[in-house]
């Protein structure tokens, strides 16, 4: 039976995953157009399986999931945490369907683990915005008013990144962009997620205490 763990660890926990959902978006990018030695952007970040970064990309993502899969605070967010700690692992595991610049016509096998793909996706950013609009949120939660205002407009921009990228497909707008619709939208939304994570570990706060500047840290309490 697994039990609640310790406030240090919940903070450690969480303050990880906000690392990890705050780098990924410009890591993934940046790393891949140095060690090509071209700039560019990806057309998604689930492309980064492609590209020079996938180790880091599989990797990051198997880090995100195992850490919510261990994160332990109360029975709802123990429930949540690893829903989408399962399928962050998923996301790892199956590849998107390869880019038409490598593959122009995927088997049977690459469609069908793109669909996985796809939608362990969704329920990943899904579970992720239930964090940051209810679970944060909770009453019983002890967070100011200060950042119960940073988990909802990090899980309204999740939730909005999502329905832009659905509506994009649908309709194909940008798809041959040099920045598109779902590259910008997961970027977004997994920068949103890791910065209410990392709000939520307190780090803002034990950041400014090491500043010595007792006002930040006493705001984003």
């Amino acid at each position: 039976m697994m039990t609640d763990q310790d406030a240090t660890t919940v903070k450690r926990l969480r303050v990880g995953v906000g690392v990890l959902g705050l780098a990924l978006p410009i890591v993934l990018p940046l790393g891949n157009s140095i060690i090509s030695a071209h700039l560019g952007l990806l057309s998604s970040l689930s492309g980064s399986y492609y590209t020079h970064m996938r180790n880091v990309f599989v990797g990051g993502l198997c880090s995100i999931g195992v850490i919510l899969l261990c994160y332990r605070h109360n029975r709802r967010e123990d429930i949540w945490s690893s829903v989408a700690g399962f399928f962050a692992v998923l996301v790892a595991m199956f590849p998107t369907e390869p880019p038409a610049s490598l593959v122009a016509h995927p088997t049977t096998v690459q469609k069908a683990l793109g669909g996985i793909h796809t939608l362990s996706a969704a329920l990943v950013f899904a579970a992720l915005a239930v964090f940051c609009i209810r679970l944060f949120r909770d009453e019983a939660e002890p967070d100011g008013e200060l950042r119960r205002r940073v988990y909802l407009a990090c899980g309204v921009v999740i939730v909005a990144c999502i329905v832009t990228i659905v509506i994009a497909d649908l309709v194909h707008f940008g798809a041959g962009e040099a920045l598109t619709p779902v590259f910008a939208c997961e970027s977004i939304a997994v920068f949103a997620f890791g910065a209410a994570w990392f709000v939520k570990g307190d780090a803002i706060a034990d950041l400014a205490r090491l500043a010595n500047s007792p006002a930040i840290a006493e705001r984003w309490k």
